[in-house]
């Protein structure tokens, strides 16, 4: 590739593109909520939020010194990281901990990037990020969705027009600080029938003798908190615009 080349590539990754239109960010803020409430449309899209929650588990493995020995992504949307290293203390509570707030925090980045319409650069960053976990999956499931997801990001990256990658990343985000949220109340609804005793927050529990309960409620008022912050963050894309 030519000297022009990179600088064009670098412009295009770097560069800021247009506000998108305020109708944009209402409609695809809409979709993203109808994406988790429809019952039958959350199963499939489940599987974006599985991948960073899972994805949290290995990166806070890795920042806290553990060793990851694998990752596993399953049909049903169910997802186990697997990291090797002391099964107490602050890195496995750290680790545990990184799961069910990694999308919304996800999301709240996802959100400060387009709030400097830095549309490109977030869509290019999904396809850094899901290779890097493509390299630690260990089941085939987890490798075609993967690839499939990351398939489907670099497309609507390279080959899109602008007000598609606009749609595209708005709703992307909008899904994360939504879908965060759900799986809390899912989680909570399975431990009160008895069908998640080793959950991340039972686990929590017992690492640190606090009830596992107020775990659950950690994961919901920090989903919540990014949840506003990150709608914050894009009602600065259209607030001005319908007020002035």
């Amino acid at each position: 590739m030519s000297i022009d080349g990179v600088t064009d590539l670098w412009d295009k990754l770097l560069g800021a593109q247009p506000d998108p239109p305020g109708v944009l960010v209402l409609l695809t803020a809409l979709a993203g909520l109808l994406a988790v409430a429809i019952r039958p449309v959350w199963r499939v899209a489940r599987n974006a939020v599985t991948i960073a929650h899972e994805g949290g588990h290995a990166l806070m493995a890795l920042l806290t010194g553990r060793r990851l020995r694998g990752i596993r992504l399953e049909f049903d949307t169910s997802g186990l990281t697997l990291s090797s290293g002391r099964p107490t203390g602050i890195g496995m509570m750290v680790t545990l901990l990184g799961g069910y707030i990694a999308p919304s925090l996800v999301g709240v980045l996802g959100a400060w990037l387009l709030g400097g319409n830095r549309i490109t650069l977030l869509l290019w960053l999904a396809v850094v990020l899901l290779l890097l976990m493509l390299i630690n999956v260990r089941n085939v499931f987890g490798v075609v969705s993967l690839v499939v997801t990351g398939a489907i990001v670099f497309v609507v990256s390279w080959f899109a027009s602008p007000q598609v990658q606009a749609i595209f990343a708005y709703a992307g985000v909008w899904f994360l600080l939504f879908g965060g949220v759900r799986p809390i109340f899912e989680l909570q609804g399975l431990r009160r029938r008895g069908r998640m005793p080793q959950s991340d927050a039972d686990q929590l529990a017992h690492i640190t003798h606090v009830p596992a309960l107020f775990w659950v409620g950690v994961f919901l008022v920090v989903d919540l908190g990014a949840l506003l912050i990150g709608a914050f963050l894009l009602a600065g894309q259209w607030l001005p615009q319908t007020t002035g």
